[in-house]
Parts: structure tokens; C-alpha cells; sequence
């Protein structure tokens, strides 16, 4: 039996500022077996590696450009984007309490400051030097960059970095993006995002045509995994960092847990 990927959620983020490339570097550090990362756009077409709609909790854009609220991402020119602070918030912060158990050197908060936002380009060839392999999850981009031709333009960067097919995953909660992958890119492994919202139960007809699934861990108890493995489908989880709550899923034969935590899951899968 194949042993239970665990996957780097925006990269080790409990230990370094999320979606940063010392995320990346720390999950890598670990042992991560992956890591995952979201894909956000600046106003003029650049990639980037971003999370939130709004720049302003993971960096500095409002000191930066305080008459620009709410801050949308879609609507920074890249270069304005450059010019942020993506990991000075965390020592401030410590969002995961990290820090305050002793966790994180005091070297390493000093790199944190000053970090910049990547682009996928350089979280392409981090992950192709480095022989690993990550998640790439296509967001939905607020306006004005609603109708962006996000999943060409990532081939575009993929291609140009020359990182190897089976070093991309590709999830999205936009299956018509992950069929446009399909069609475009059979290669490259989608994954279809399902449990967008907390409160409402997953449609698992909706993603019968999928071999493999993300879903919300909260939705998605044991037994639910159980019977879809034993159906044949790869079932991800998101996101799990509790050890005991882990131990349940391994049981159950889950394929991979994104956890914001990889260092005290992947003693449990060793």
C-alpha cells in the first residue's frame, strides 16, 4: 500500500511565511513530499504566489500604499508589488504560534524581513532544481481580471522553466480550468478542489469524473474516505494539522494531507 503524501499547504507556513519561497524551502527542508502553493495575477499578467484577494494580511502594501484599500492584488502592477514586505508580518504575527514555542530560530525571523512575492516562475524552477513536486491550485482572481487566461498563461510559464509533467499537480474549485488543462495539457494531473464552502455538504457526483480529489477534511470524515479509495479515487485532504485527527485519515488509506504543520505529520507517516 502507497504510503499517505504529506503535502505543504502554501509551503511549511506554520514556520515561514506562506507562500513565500522560504515556505517553500522549509517544506523542502522537512521532507515534504509536496508542497502546494495558489496562483494570484498583478495587473499587468505577471504569476505570482498569493492567497488572499486583498495584499494587506501577508504584507506591508498598506503602509506602502495607503490610499489604495482594499489592496486587491489584480489591481498592483508587479512591479508595485516587488516593492512589498511578504515576511516581516510573520514575526509580528507568529500565526501559528511558532515562534512563541521556540520553534523558529531567531535567524530565521531575521530572513524572514523583507521577503518578497515570488512569481510561478520562480516556484517552477525551485521545484524542478529540486527534483520534488507541487500543488499548483488555480484561485478564482477578483476583478477587474475576472476573465484572465490563467491556465494558458501558466503552461506558458511552466514551459518556459521546463520542469517536468509529473512535477505539477493542477487543483482548482474552477473544474471548467481544470477541463481546459485537460484538453490542453493531458500530461499534467488535475485535481479537482471540492468543500469550498464550510457549511454545505460535498456534491460527490459533481466530481465523479475526477481519479483524483481535494476535499475540505471537515466535510469529509474517515468512513467517507474509506469508500471512496475503496472505489478507486485519490483522496486529498485539506487541511489537517492535528496528529490525532491525521492518524484517523491514515487509517482510513487517505492519499495525501495538506497540513500546514508537515513537521509533526510526517513523523506519523514514517
Amino acid at each position: 500500500m502507497k504510503r499517505t503524501l504529506i503535502i505543504a499547504h502554501r509551503g511549511a507556513r506554520s514556520l515561514a511565511p506562506e507562500n513565500t519561497m522560504a515556505a517553500a524551502r522549509k517544506a523542502l527542508e522537512l521532507g515534504a513530499d509536496l508542497w502546494e502553493t495558489d496562483v494570484g495575477v498583478s495587473s499587468d499578467g505577471v504569476l505570482i504566489l498569493f492567497h488572499d484577494d486583498s495584499l494587506k494580511r501577508t504584507t506591508n502594501a498598506a503602509e506602502v500604499y495607503p490610499d489604495r484599500a482594499p489592496w486587491t492584488f489584480t489591481e498592483f502592477t508587479f512591479a508595485e508589488i516587488e516593492r512589498l514586505d511578504a515576511g516581516s508580518w510573520f514575526n509580528r504575527d507568529d500565526p501559528f504560534g511558532q515562534i512563541a514555542a521556540g520553534r523558529v530560530s531567531a535567524a530565521e525571523q531575521r530572513s524572514f524581513e523583507g521577503l518578497k512575492v515570488p512569481t510561478v516562475e520562480e516556484a517552477l524552477a525551485f521545484t524542478r532544481e529540486n527534483g520534488w513536486a507541487v500543488n499548483i491550485e488555480l484561485k478564482r482572481l477578483p476583478p477587474p481580471l475576472e476573465g484572465f487566461p490563467v491556465v494558458t498563461r501558466f503552461f506558458e510559464v511552466m514551459d518556459r522553466v521546463g520542469i517536468a509533467p509529473e512535477q505539477v499537480r493542477l487543483s482548482s474549485f474552477e473544474h471548467r480550468w481544470l477541463e481546459e488543462a485537460r484538453a490542453l495539457r493531458p500530461e499534467v494531473e488535475v485535481q479537482a478542489l471540492v468543500g469550498f464552502h464550510r457549511d454545505r455538504p460535498i456534491d460527490w457526483d459533481a466530481v465523479a469524473g475526477y481519479e483524483t480529489v481535494n476535499a475540505r477534511a471537515t466535510l469529509t470524515p474517515p468512513e467517507k474516505v474509506r469508500e471512496l479509495v475503496a472505489a478507486g479515487k485519490r483522496v486529498n485532504l485539506f487541511t489537517v494539522n492535528d496528529p490525532d485527527e491525521a492518524r484517523a485519515y491514515l487509517e482510513a488509506g487517505v492519499t495525501g494531507l495538506f497540513t500546514d504543520f508537515p513537521q509533526d505529520l510526517l513523523p506519523l507517516v514514517r
